[in-house]
């Protein structure tokens, strides 16, 4: 309250506040404060990258055969409630990875703790708690957090025992928490996962492609 108190306290004179009013205005000065902080605070422990992704920046035209109306009901976060899990499947460069990270910020906003990962992160953290001997403790919390975003799934080769690390990961979640998921695999792959959440293709233009091809234009252009 100290940083806003002079601030207030002549707004207080101006109009003839009463006390009361002025302790309520305090009040709701510092718990705005650290609602903005503890916002900022789940913002940063869930390890989004590259900026802000927001529905707002993401260009639904260029794939205009996307399922917009599941898009914006997952962004609501209805589906943590339920313990559902949400694949986003197609080739690299087609908005995955935008559209999880977007999703990601409505339950924070809502309370909920997120973390984002790409996929070889959570093995190295598993191995680094191996070594400092807290792997039960680390387990424990990312098979209990209520959204887990791991991105790229199945875009890099991992060694056999990575994939295990994984698999342990997601089964102790199934039915517990929810999940989302990028990937370029098959959607075989995820026949399981999809009996009790949302699949959503994306593709199959890439933004890689657009990007290239505006590029390539531009030269031209300026040739």
């Amino acid at each position: 309250m100290a940083a806003v108190l002079e601030t207030r306290l002549r707004q207080a004179q101006v109009e003839a506040m009463l006390p009361i009013d002025l302790i309520s205005v305090l009040v709701s000065d510092e718990l705005t404060r650290r609602g903005d902080r503890l916002l900022e605070r789940r913002q940063k422990q869930a390890g989004f990258r590259g900026g802000q992704k927001t529905l707002n920046n993401f260009d639904f035209a260029f794939n205009p055969k996307m399922n917009r109306s599941l898009v914006f009901d997952l962004a609501t976060a209805a589906f943590i409630g339920r313990r559902e899990d949400v694949l986003f499947l197609g080739p690299g460069g087609t908005g995955k990875s935008h559209l999880a990270q977007a999703i990601g910020w409505t339950p924070i906003q809502q309370g909920y703790q997120v973390l984002y990962r790409e996929t070889h992160v959570p093995l190295d953290e598993q191995a680094e708690a191996i070594v400092d001997g807290t792997r039960r403790e680390y387990m424990d919390r990312i098979a209990t957090v209520p959204l887990l975003i791991v991105d790229d799934f199945g875009m890099r080769k991992l060694p056999h025992t990575a994939a295990e690390d994984l698999l342990e990961i997601v089964m102790r979640r199934y039915e517990r928490a929810s999940a989302v998921l990028t990937s370029n695999r098959p959607v075989e792959d995820w026949d399981r996962s999809l009996h009790h959440g949302h699949g959503l293709k994306c593709g199959p233009r890439s933004w890689r492609t657009k990007s290239a091809a505006a590029t390539a234009e531009a030269k031209e252009k300026g040739a």
